[in-house]
């Protein structure tokens, strides 16, 4: 599961470069001096893992109620159909669009973004990057529905985390290298993604059906019990 987000993130970050990839460029780092540059850079990314791990504590958290009231098993083959078919019906998705309240929410994410983009303090990379976990992103969507099937909190945030720790190595490329992703290989990037994305599905579903599969699809806790009990 949790080696899964890593995966998720460093090929997912191809995508996400198109909503982040111009800001990474137009981070105000100092390029004259390069470790005060990656101390900047380090910064910008621990705001960003800073931002996931508390959303994934946040559906982590949702993900412990599920499996309190014995809905986990459900929830997981849930989001990993859910998965599946956006990769197979997107046009359908396309169509869900904000509500007007979160899309006043982004607008402002983004107007503080533009204003600490101008700014050179202490704390403006992490701020920017903080900022930045909140835009919206198909991908982060995805890995939330991840953090969403833990078990408890600390689970879903660190789902989230590495899922975030995934995306640095191309977002710190973008930052040294600028726009390098156009061509044909990031359009063949692009393909292998939505084959990540429905075997990283296909995996949630084996593991909410619970067929007694080490490590893939692990039996329920409860038919464990019971059958050591019948043993003895």
């Amino acid at each position: 599961m949790f080696l899964s987000a890593f995966i998720f993130g460093l090929l997912g970050s191809f995508h996400c470069i198109g909503m982040c990839g111009p800001i990474a460029f137009m981070l105000p780092v100092d390029r004259q001096k390069p470790v005060k540059r990656f101390l900047q850079i380090t910064s910008y990314h621990l705001g960003r893992l800073f931002t996931y791990s508390l959303i994934g504590l946040l559906f982590g958290f949702l993900g412990k109620g599920f499996y309190l009231f014995g809905f986990q098993q459900q929830l997981s083959i849930f989001v990993g159909a859910t998965m599946i078919l956006i990769v197979l019906f997107p046009k359908f998705f396309k169509r869900i669009n904000f509500s007007k309240e979160i899309s006043k929410i982004i607008f402002k994410v983004k107007n503080a973004l533009g204003k600490e983009l101008k700014k050179k303090g202490n704390d403006t990379f992490f701020t920017i990057g903080f900022l930045n976990g909140f835009l919206p992103c198909g991908l982060v969507y995805m890995a939330v529905f991840g953090a969403l099937t833990a078990t408890n909190a600390f689970s879903g945030s660190l789902y989230m985390f590495l899922f975030g720790l995934g995306t640095i190595p191309l977002m710190t490329a973008v930052v040294y290298l600028g726009n390098f992703s156009k061509g044909n290989f990031r359009k063949k990037i692009q393909k292998v993604i939505p084959v990540v994305v429905v075997f990283i599905g296909v995996l949630f579903v084996l593991r909410g059906l619970g067929l007694g599969i080490p490590y893939v699809s692990p039996a329920p806790f409860l038919d464990l019990v019971t059958s050591n009990n019948a043993c003895h």
